[in-house]
């Protein structure tokens, strides 16, 4: 089967911005390539260099006539060593260190003592338990610790050696941390994300249910969340597509610890969107679980029809090289066969040396074996429903789901005013694309991370038809379609109301519409 040279994957790509692609020059590169949302990491830079990315995406993706999202990634109750003189402290396997609360500059001078940058964590490390330092490629065990308040000293034994530099992480699997799930510094970061009209926020280390209510309740403070539930059909729904077009920015939850796979079916319910974030999952559990994990993850969403992303070394080789490896393509190809939304680049656009050549990897990667699933989905079966079905535009996308298959149309178009109809239209998990049109940009962005969604801007028509004929011109200005295929349209009567999904036409492209019927 060809792959149309003018279309993108599918599933969505996330780009990592930082100082290999925060230029206007290589992000409208990548915007071409396929990026539809750029992630910023508040745990590197300043809010100076935060907003400058912001402004560069919204300038460059206007001027490209594109609807890119921006992620604004909150560093969250990450643990870290304190600061280490200049070169490094080395670790020796069975050598003991001391962890204490007050600051520290870390010798190799005599014992080895290290500070932290949340001092809270050492009051609930037990004997017993590890202490994992960079990534987990140095691993420690807690022997014992003593003291109390500001005097407590823990002492632990080196099982795995390494060198130890400055900010290094710190990951404590075992241990019951009862940190906030908010540090002060995530509050200013989210304050600043609502002042400059980020599109998603994502909170980092979530343990459980009340986590994620933790910062809506902060966003609607800041006036970012509606304050009561949003109703869809008369019925209530968390969909953050179906919020009106007021403030809104939906929340992603980062899955990297044990105690979120306890709280799995919560934390998705409570939640907009899930990211799979390997790395400090991969350091947190047995590594050897992850990739079940995953899929664990991304069927829960699909189930509950919320947005899912995998991230984390997705393409890592390409940081430092031109091509990918067998294995990373496979895993890239794995994560959309199991039905991700989303894959999420990190160091390969933020730092790597091949930012552009790393996207359009996931790119083609995406197109083939999407091109694969539709030639397998013909003789299969019919895709199943959204598990909110009971809803009366869900109710209606699985008909299109039935017809797009009866006629084997190239794709789809659906009036979807602030993206509830477009995201019932991505849980179905087609195999062709789905042309999203809407008058309100802030959920054409919204839009941007949904599985198969292309949202465009169109203003709102006063009839059917009219909009009909929009789309028809669209599709053959585009090449999308060719003059004589069958396309799906799906609006409302009466035309652009709210929430009220109710149409399905069948159109053949370049077919005169009139627009008095």
């Amino acid at each position: 089967m060809d792959i149309p040279s003018n279309r993108h994957s599918l599933t969505k790509i996330i780009a990592t911005l930082g100082p290999a692609s925060a230029n206007e020059a290589t992000l409208a590169k990548l915007i071409r390539t396929g990026v539809s949302v750029f992630r910023i990491n508040f745990s590197h830079g300043t809010f100076e260099e935060f907003e400058r990315m912001h402004q560069l995406v919204r300038k460059v993706s206007q001027e490209l006539g594109r609807h890119i999202g921006v992620m604004g990634d909150l560093s969250g109750p990450k643990v870290r060593v304190g600061k280490v003189v200049e070169g490094g402290v080395p670790l020796a396997k069975g050598q003991q260190v001391q962890f204490v609360k007050p600051v520290t500059l870390t010798s190799n001078d005599g014992e080895v003592t290290f500070s932290t940058t949340c001092s809270e964590v050492l009051d609930e490390i037990k004997p017993g338990e590890p202490i994992l330092l960079d990534d987990g490629a140095v691993r420690l065990n807690c022997v014992s610790n003593v003291g109390e308040g500001e005097s407590i000293v823990v002492t632990a034994e080196v099982l795995v050696g390494g060198l130890i530099t400055s900010a290094k992480g710190m990951n404590l699997p075992e241990t019951a941390l009862t940190l906030p799930a908010l540090t002060e510094y995530d509050v200013n970061c989210l304050k600043f994300a609502v002042e400059q009209g980020f599109d998603f926020v994502s909170l980092s280390f979530v343990r459980n249910g009340d986590d994620v209510r933790q910062i809506k309740d902060r966003l609607r403070d800041l006036g970012a969340r509606p304050q009561a539930e949003c109703v869809s059909d008369g019925l209530p729904t968390s969909s953050f597509a179906s919020y009106g077009s007021g403030a809104f920015i939906p929340v992603i939850s980062k899955i990297e610890k044990p105690q979120a796979i306890d709280a799995l079916e919560e934390i998705v319910q409570e939640t907009d969107v899930i990211m799979v974030a390997r790395g400090d999952l991969g350091v947190e559990m047995d590594l050897a679980q992850v990739p079940v994990i995953q899929k664990k993850i991304i069927s829960e969403c699909n189930n509950q029809g919320k947005p899912v992303i995998v991230a984390t070394q997705m393409l890592q080789s390409m940081i430092t090289a031109a091509s990918a490896t067998r294995a990373e393509v496979s895993d890239v190809a794995n994560a959309i066969l199991d039905g991700a939304d989303a894959v999420m680049l990190s160091g390969e656009t933020a730092v790597g040396d091949y930012p552009v050549e790393a996207v359009r990897t996931l790119r083609e990667v995406g197109l083939y074996t999407h091109a694969q699933r539709r030639l397998a989905s013909n003789k299969g079966a019919l895709p199943a429903p959204p598990r909110s079905s009971k809803y009366r535009t869900a109710a209606l996308a699985c008909g299109v789901g039935a017809v797009l298959r009866e006629l084997d149309a190239p794709l789809a178009a659906v009036w979807s005013s602030h993206g509830g109809g477009a995201s019932y239209l991505s849980q179905l998990r087609l195999t062709i694309p789905i042309i999203a049109l809407s008058e309100d940009p802030a959920a054409l962005r919204r839009m941007s991370i949904m599985f198969g969604i292309w949202p465009r801007f169109l203003q709102r028509p006063k009839l059917t038809t009219s909009f009909i004929k929009e789309v028809d011109q669209l599709i053959l200005d585009q090449g999308w379609a060719d003059t004589g295929d069958p396309i799906v349209v799906v609006s409302g009567q009466p035309f652009g109301r709210s929430g009220l999904t109710n149409d399905l036409r069948i159109h053949y492209a370049g077919d005169h519409v009139d627009l008095h019927s």
